[in-house]
Formats: structure tokens, sequence, C-alpha cells
């Protein structure tokens, strides 16, 4: 059996459960912060980050950064007043 395969069920819709890496990766991403800045801050590769992030959108059926924060605000994944503050962009 796969690792983390089993659902919630939140008003009666079935949630794909987001292990905690998932979701500590899921709340740096919807902070803005780039792959190469979530890697630094947790200590792990960009490719590690780019692999919790493919297997993110893959699990909640989503192809890009912006459904992926919509789908997670839908699923309850993310608080409500999210935003809490401004975004500021990445620098390079």
């Amino acid at each position: 059996m796969g690792r983390n395969v089993r659902t919630h069920t939140r008003n009666q819709r079935s949630i794909p459960a987001l292990t905690p890496r998932q979701q500590q990766i899921l709340s740096l991403i919807t902070d803005g912060f780039t792959s190469r800045e979530i890697g630094k801050q947790l200590k792990i590769s960009v490719q590690t980050v780019e692999v919790h992030r493919f297997n993110l959108m893959r699990r909640l059926d989503v192809r890009n950064v912006a459904q992926l924060i919509r789908q997670a605000l839908v699923l309850d994944y993310l608080p409500k007043s999210y935003p809490q503050r401004p975004v500021t962009p990445a620098h390079s």
C-alpha cells in the first residue's frame, strides 16, 4: 500500500491527505518563496523541493501554482484569512 493515500472527508468531499512536509512546502509556496528559498530554509535540495511541489500538484490535480493556491483554499488547507500579509517578490 502507498503511503498517505488515505483521504479525509470534509463537508462530504473526499480530501487528499497531505504529509506534514507537503503542508510545510505548501505554506511556504503560498507565502511566495521560490524553490531555492524553500530549500535553503528547510535545508533540503532544490530538487527535493521540486519533487514535493510536483507531488502536491499531482495530489491536488492542478497544473500551476495559481491553481495550487486556489485548490488549497477550497480544500481548507489554508486559513480563510489568507493571505495574512502582503507577499513580497523574490529576489534573484
